[in-house]
């Protein structure tokens, strides 16, 4: 019996809905006859005024410069701490500390050197006096979850200052499964 008042009361209502859009069709012709288009001028664009590059010998402002080159051309000022110019940059000091990471340490004789991966995968050995970093970090101590660097930092006015820092050595836990 529900199920029967159910069919019934549904066919009721949508006999109710029927095709009639006469009205809408009217209103919308109504809106389109009263309503003018506006179409706004198209801008006028500026003339491109072309030049030729005169700077071909500089260095391309689109390439980064060589950070040795900016050290080298540094200037230095006289009676104050700077590093040494003419040192050979060893391996190690073309990353970052951050693009650095411990892995280890190895010792034979009293002499202990630290592993060092670098952000490249390959691994490194380093011991008291190596050179790390870009801020000609020198190890001064390998221990056994750290090593210490003197490094020499840039003050801005052509003098260097001097800043020991840590490269730790990371758990097993939290550096992955490499």
């Amino acid at each position: 019996m529900k199920k029967l008042a159910v069919v019934l009361l549904s066919s009721v209502l949508l006999t109710a809905c029927n095709d009639d859009t006469s009205e809408q069709k009217e209103f919308i012709d109504q809106v389109k006859a009263s309503t003018t288009p506006k179409v706004e001028a198209i801008p006028k664009l500026t003339e491109f005024e072309h030049f030729e590059y005169s700077a071909k010998q500089l260095r391309s402002p689109f390439v980064a410069p060589q950070p040795e080159i900016i050290q080298n051309n540094m200037i230095q000022v006289k009676n104050c701490l700077h590093p040494d110019p003419e040192r050979t940059r060893e391996v190690l000091e073309k990353y970052p500390l951050d693009n650095l990471a411990m892995k280890g340490t190895l010792g034979s004789d009293g002499q202990t050197w630290a592993l060092i991966k670098a952000a490249d995968d390959t691994l490194h050995r380093v011991t008291v006096g190596n050179h790390i970093g870009l801020y000609h970090g020198v190890v001064q101590q390998v221990k056994s979850d750290y090593i210490e660097l003197l490094e020499l930092i840039p003050d801005g006015s052509g003098c260097w200052k001097e800043r020991l820092t840590k490269l730790e050595m990371l758990e097993a836990s939290s550096n992955g499964t490499s």
